[in-house]
């Protein structure tokens, strides 16, 4: 059969399914194939940024970047300044992430969440033990697997949360705030959200970046809803570019239980 009339078949299959098919089933199926269209988009402008290397260090799902790379939070003007003035220096920020035990059990986390990252935090809490009792954080964001089991064990060891004034938590770092059983956002904190993106060197083909992309967008939905955040959050994040961040006001980081009230702690589930 030649490809001519390969193609008149199939046309002639569709118009007898149009023809058949109620107006339900039609609205159903016309709305998936929206929501692919969709996806093979976003994979496309996913897959340009990673070959022109406007990437950031956030979903290494395969080799990463030696060098993160920031978030538009400290990128002034694209696509807006930050909220508050970001007051650590932006070469700290591009460090991999630091910690450091300050009195009163505050642990500081600053710096980019790189590959590892959970690995040494979970070594760090280790050896601190039970003088910690709050994880501050000042970061760019950065690898999600290692921000989510670097949140899961704040939980499970039910330490607090907290983002400074002219501190910056951005991009997979409010996934890392998330797991706080309490949590707070100090007036001046920029707390930021976008999508999330291949920011590995490896070019990935376009079945495997979505694959990749849909199942790391439920093990983050499926996490922030265990952590009590609601949904919110993350629809304004999937709603934001890559190349752009939504900053999250006070009012909607308590509306979204990303910030609890001081005498209120979160549901302490692992």
């Amino acid at each position: 059969m030649t490809a001519q009339a390969r193609l008149q078949g199939y046309g002639q299959r569709l118009k007898t399914y149009l023809l058949s098919a109620d107006d339900g089933t039609l609205m159903r199926h016309a709305f998936q194939a929206l929501l692919a269209a969709s996806a093979v988009f976003i994979v496309i402008d996913w897959n340009e940024l990673s070959a022109t290397g406007d990437t950031d260090p956030n979903f290494d799902v395969t080799q990463p970047q030696t060098t993160p790379i920031l978030p538009p939070a400290l990128t002034k003007g694209e696509p807006d300044n930050a909220p508050s003035e970001i007051t650590a220096d932006p070469q700290v920020l591009k460090q991999a992430i630091r910690f450091e035990l300050r009195p009163g059990g505050i642990l500081t986390a600053q710096g980019s969440i790189e590959p590892g990252a959970a690995a040494r935090f979970a070594a760090e809490i280790e050896a601190r033990g039970e003088y910690v009792k709050v994880v501050e954080l000042d970061s760019p964001g950065g690898s999600v697997a290692d921000a989510l089991a670097m949140s899961k064990l704040i939980r499970e060891k039910k330490l607090g949360t907290k983002v400074a004034s002219g501190a910056l938590c951005a991009s997979s770092c409010p996934i890392v705030m998330a797991g706080g059983i309490t949590r707070a956002a100090d007036k001046g904190a920029v707390v930021g959200v976008h999508q999330i993106f291949n920011g590995s060197t490896v070019k990935l083909s376009a079945e495997q970046a979505m694959s990749d992309a849909q199942r790391t967008t439920a093990d983050i939905n499926r996490h922030l809803e265990t952590m009590g955040i609601k949904s919110g959050v993350w629809l304004h994040a999937m709603e934001t570019p890559p190349d752009r961040l939504y900053y999250l006001t006070a009012e909607e980081m308590k509306d979204f239980a990303l910030t609890t009230d001081d005498a209120k702690t979160a549901d302490a589930k692992p």
